[in-house]
Formats: structure tokens, sequence, C-alpha cells
């Protein structure tokens, strides 16, 4: 019997040890790193088990923040809906049920911004109407009206002038105390009439885009307000969304650009009627008794030379019209996108982080190592 129990006593240590070793083998080929500290053999989580570790620590914090931005939407779309309400009671437009009742359909709460605005555009006032802000509309007619009816003022006055002053040219008449005082008068009246037109156009404009900023009857997102009216005038996108740094930006180049286009076209009308003369000068000597081209430059420059200057002109021109095309559409590009970035979560929540790693690793077998790495951290 003794040599029974010894036998079972001797099999039950090697069972033991063989566990034992099983399990630390294991270990250290999962290498899991340990740190003496203060005298105590401490286990370190490896990079995996680490970040499993961070991830599961986050998640009652990524719910709550995910559940607060949540509960705001939902507040937000609930006070537009009590707005909306609001609004239809006042107006005497809610039935029984508190439910609005749709007006017409061209004047309906379905009606959206871009077609609201589109209308608008068509028709100047529209917007105003639709959103019931009727005492701007004797502002909107009366500046509009006023400066189309003065610029048409000007434009008639400016009109015979520059017609003597081309049959001045057209005769071959040398420059005079009298063509010149008739040149600045018609610089003068031209000015005036170009002033009015840019007022009349900047009141058309700011109406358009006071009917956009106010229109409240359906649910619209920043990002199509900031698209809409970055489409009507650029840089008031980038307004809407608080970059007013961008803004200066913006109109100063599509200001530059529209100047470029002004200068190269009436540089080329002008190289275009001097090659037009000099051309029927070549092509027709006997028509000109006194020998000399009736062209501005009086025959100093040939027609090869004049049609040249026209060439490079126009295409410097049509250039310039891509150009500010471009510009048009990558700032109505940026206010879209800069809207949706207003709501992009970048808290420190999102982060990607790396160090430099020095450390020593011991195990059961072998003692301590140094180890040399990168500890890479990404919190989402």
């Amino acid at each position: 019997m003794s040599g029974g129990w010894l036998r079972v006593v001797v099999m039950a240590v090697f069972l033991t040890l063989c566990i034992n070793t099983d399990a630390s083998a294991q270990a250290l080929r999962r290498g899991r790193a340990q740190q003496v500290t203060g005298g105590i053999l401490i286990e370190r989580l490896d990079s995996l088990e680490q970040a499993r570790a961070d991830s599961i620590a986050n998640v009652p914090d990524e719910l709550k923040r995910l559940s607060e931005k949540r509960a705001k939407q939902i507040a937000d779309s609930l006070a537009r809906v009590a707005r909306r309400k609001a609004r239809a009671k006042e107006l005497g437009r809610l039935d029984d049920d508190g439910n609005i009742i749709p007006r017409e359909k061209w004047f309906g709460d379905s009606l959206s911004l871009s077609r609201m605005t589109i209308v608008s555009a068509v028709l100047p006032g529209y917007g105003q109407i639709y959103n019931k802000q009727y005492w701007k509309l004797p502002i909107l007619y009366g500046t509009l009206g006023t400066s189309i009816g003065l610029a048409a003022h000007f434009g008639s006055r400016h009109k015979p002038l520059k017609q003597e002053l081309e049959a001045m040219f057209e005769n071959g008449m040398s420059r005079t105390e009298e063509m010149n005082a008739l040149q600045r008068q018609k610089i003068r009246e031209n000015t005036k009439k170009q002033v009015f037109m840019f007022t009349a156009a900047a009141s058309y404009l700011y109406f358009l885009g006071d009917a956009a900023m106010n229109y409240a009857t359906n649910d619209v997102s920043d990002v199509k307000k900031a698209t809409t009216l970055s489409l009507i005038f650029p840089g008031a996108g980038q307004a809407y969304n608080k970059s007013y740094w961008k803004v200066p930006i913006v109109l100063g180049g599509m200001a530059s650009m529209i100047y470029v286009i002004d200068w190269n076209n009436r540089g080329f009308k002008r190289f275009k009627t001097a090659y037009s003369l000099r051309a029927d000068f070549d092509q027709h000597p006997e028509n000109y008794p006194d020998g000399v081209s009736k062209d501005e430059f009086r025959g100093r420059y040939s027609a090869t030379f004049l049609k040249n200057l026209r060439d490079s002109y126009r295409r410097n021109r049509d250039l310039s019209i891509l150009l500010t095309a471009g510009v048009y559409i990558f700032q109505a590009i940026d206010a879209h996108v800069d809207a949706h970035l207003k709501d992009f979560d970048i808290s420190d929540n999102l982060t990607v982080d790396i160090d430099p790693m020095f450390d020593y690793q011991y195990t059961q077998i072998g003692g301590a190592d140094p180890v040399f790495g990168f500890n890479l951290n990404l919190t989402f």
C-alpha cells in the first residue's frame, strides 16, 4: 500500500510541475513585459491588451458624448418645429389638432430654400414676400429703381458723346483741346453710369441674399445656407461660417480678376478697331487721298502688329474669364466644406500619439533585457 501511495504522490507532483512549466512557457511566448518596482514584480500589459483596455475604459465617455450630441440635435429639431408652429399660429394657420395648414403652392411651407432663391432671382422681392417681411419691399424697389433710372439717364448722355468722339477719330482729326474736353466729359458720364449700375447690382444681390438668410419655413442646415449664400455673392458663405479672414481674400481675388477681364476687353476692342481701319487702308489706299490711315496710331504700326495685339488681348481676356470662374467655384466649395467642418468632432478623444520607448523586460528565464521601440496610442 505504501508503495502504491508513493507512486500516486510522485505522479501528482510531476503533473503539477508540468502544468506550471507550461503556463510559464505560455507567458514567455506571449512576451508579456514585467517590471520590478519597489522590490515587487509587476506584469505589464502588452500593446494589444493596453489598447483593448483603453478602448473599454473610453466606452462610457464615448456613449455619453454621442448621447449629448444626439440630444442636442433632437432639441434643435424640436425648437425649429416649435418656431414654425408659433409663426403659423400668429398667421392663423393652425388647425384644431395643432397641425400647420399648408399655404398655396408658391407660398407653401414645403418650398425649398433653393427654389425660393431661384424664384427670387427672377422676381426680385419674392423672397421678402415669402418671408413675410413686406416692409423691405419699398427699400428694395426704391433703391433698385432709382439706380437703374439714373444709370439709364447718364448712359443716354454718354452715348452721343462717344459717337461724336469716334467720328472725330475716324475723320482723322488731330487731337485738339476741344477733343480732349469732349473725351473728359465722356469719361465722367460713363463713370456715373457705371457707379449706378454697380449700385443696382449690389442692391439686387443684397436682397437676394437677405431672402436666403431669413428663410425659416423649413429645417435648413448651415451647410446649405452657406453654399447658397456663396453662390449668390462670393464671400457671403465665408462670412456666414464666421471665417471672416477669408472674406477679403475672396473679394480681392474676384475684384482683381474682374478688373483684369475689363482691362483686356478694352484693349481687345481698341486694337480690333485699329486693325480694322489699318487693314482697310492697306486694301483700299485709293480711299485715303492723304495717304494716312485713320486708325488712332495714324499708320505708325502695321496691320500684322495690330492684329497680334488684338489676338493677345482676346486670349488674355478669355483666360481671365476661365480663372474667374475657377475662383468662384473654389470659394463656393470652400464655404460648403467649411460649414461641414464646423460640426466635425476634433476633440481630444480623437488623437494619435507616437512616443519613443525604452524599458527593461523581465522574464523568468534570462533576467532583464533592454527593450527599444515606440508606443503608438490611438484614441477614437
